[in-house]
This record gives structure tokens, sequence and C-alpha cells, in this order.
């Protein structure tokens, strides 16, 4: 998701039945894969509405094209130190820390989670993800800690993609959250696109399928404290802040997530130097080994300072 405004550029439809990611490709002369986000990410209308990729354009039709700043870098090796948890031929799973981005981005072109993957592996990393994404699967957000699992061939980047789609790949998330759930469990079934007035944010937004996708959150309370509750969260899909979005929907923001309504509280303004960037670590991955078939399960402890804050939370109950 970029997080700054661009003119877009428009275009008329002089022909029907053309599909819209083919359009935006030749207009706006970038491949066909980069149309496709560019439409994913919602920065293509269709006579002012968001559409799906596969639309077919009418005669007339206004198309609009937001094209973010060039997000293609040519990422290099960087000896920056890596918490790899597993590793073997063909994969490599690595704890990562809070502030660290996954892969190049505008604002962002070294100290990445790629430039210190591609130091470590060589080139032995997949080729699928591109020059600034080599090997990236999955990503989490820079302020989010914890598991993301790299691939080292084509072979199991495609495994493991495809592991993702069909949600036979799961990911575990240790969460603190503003307020005290009612229920000890539940699930958070509502759809995330871009939000419609920032686009910094992500939102849940019903009413158009072509608005946003489909998003499943499972949570269940493991610790209660007066205030705020330490809980543990399942993906079913992996929207873009999913977890943030919907928890900040029902209620129950992440503390210390501003973005999207944690860090007003006063035991969050007193503890600030405990509280980098959102209370959310992804603590395990259980998915199959793209090659031998073996079920796997990785786990990262919580880092320091979520362990600091659970403590001073527990001595406060």
């Amino acid at each position: 998701m970029n997080n700054d405004i661009f003119e877009p550029l428009a275009y008329t439809a002089d022909t029907a039945g053309e599909r819209l990611d083919s359009f935006v490709a030749s207009r706006a002369d970038v491949t066909r894969s980069r149309a496709q986000k560019l439409i994913e990410d919602g920065d293509v209308t269709v006579n002012g509405k968001p559409a799906a990729k596969n639309c077919k354009l009418k005669a007339g039709d206004t198309v609009e094209v937001v094209i973010p700043e060039n997000e293609e870098y040519d990422a290099l090796p960087e000896n920056i130190p890596l918490d790899v948890r597993y590793e073997d031929e063909h994969i490599i799973i690595v704890n990562k820390p809070v502030g660290m981005v996954v892969h190049p981005a505008p604002g962002h072109s070294s100290g990445t989670l790629v430039n210190a993957l591609m130091y470590h592996c060589g080139d032995s990393l997949s080729g699928i993800g591109g020059v600034n994404r080599p090997g990236i699967v999955h990503r989490i957000d820079r302020d989010t800690s914890g598991l993301i699992c790299a691939a080292k061939n084509d072979e199991a980047h495609l495994s493991l993609a495809a592991q993702l789609k069909d949600h036979t790949m799961h990911r575990e998330y240790r969460m603190i959250t503003v307020g005290g759930f009612k229920e000890d469990n539940g699930t958070v079934d509502a759809p995330i696109g871009r939000h419609p007035v920032d686009r910094k944010k992500m939102a849940v937004i019903k009413g158009s399928e072509k608005k946003a996708r489909d998003a499943v959150t499972h949570w269940t309370v493991l610790e209660r404290f007066s205030g705020f509750t330490y809980a543990k969260a399942v993906l079913e899909t992996g929207r873009t802040h999913q977890i943030r979005v919907h928890m900040s929907y029902i209620g129950h923001p992440l503390m210390g997530d501003t973005l999207y309504g944690g860090g007003h509280t006063i035991f969050e303004k007193h503890n600030a130097p405990l509280i980098d960037g959102q209370m959310l670590h992804a603590t395990a991955l259980i998915l199959v080994h793209p090659i031998t078939g073996e079920k796997m399960r990785v786990e990262a402890d919580l880092p320091e300072n979520f362990t600091a804050v659970l403590e001073k939370l527990r001595r406060m109950n």
C-alpha cells in the first residue's frame, strides 16, 4: 500500500470488451502484474469507482490510474544480523524485529529484510518476487515483530504461495488490545479494503465486493487486565493490516497502534518507551514443507519489551 497521494492519469476506453488489467497495462505502460496490483490496491477506478481486474470495459468508460512512486529497486546484500528460526536449502524462517521493513520501498531502500536475506542466502532466493522482493512470499508490517518465511527457489515459492491461498499455512499472533472482551473467543469476518479517505489506512468496507477483499480473523483471550487484554489471533486470510483493522473495528485497537485508534490511554503514554509500535507479534507459523511434505510448526518467543509490558499489566491487576 502506498502512503502518498499522486495525481491520477485518466484514459478513455474507445472499444468495448477489453479487460481492465490489460487496458491499464497498455495505457499506463506497466506490466500486467503491476497493473493487477494497482487495481488490487485501489489505485484504479472506472467511472469513479473501484473495479475488479477482470472487469470488461465499455466504450466511453473513464479509467483513472494512480501510479505510486516507483517501487522497483535493485536490492543489494547487506550484512544485517538475522534471527533464523529454521533454514534448509529450500526455505528460511526468520524472526523479524520491530522497525524492519520486509522489502525495499519508497523511503526504505536499504536496511530491509530482503537486504539481509540477500547477504545471508547469496543467490539462493526465489526470483518470483522480482528484483526487490526475492524470496518474499508474505509480509508483516514494519512495526510488527515475528516470523516470516522466505523461499530459496521457485518451486518452494509456488508451494508456499499456494498454501497461503488455500489457507493451509496458518499464522498465529500474540497481541495486547485496549479494553476487555465480553467473550473468551470469537471471529471477525469483515472485508478489508483501502480507506475511502485516508490512503495510509485500510478499513472494513461493506456493500461492494469490488472495494474490499474477504478477511477473517479468529481471536482468543489469553489473559485479562484492567483496561487491556492479552490475546491470540489466528489469520484465515492475510490482508494488509488485517489484525489491526479488525481489532479496531470491534472496538479493541492494539496497544500502541496510533494509526487505528490505540496509543491514547494513560498506561500507553506513561510506558511509551516500552511500546515500540503496535503490540503485535507473529509467534508461530504452521505450514507444510514445500518439498518434503512434512508438517512444520516454528515458534518465536515474545520480544523483551512485549514481555515487560505484560509484567507491568500483571502488577497493576
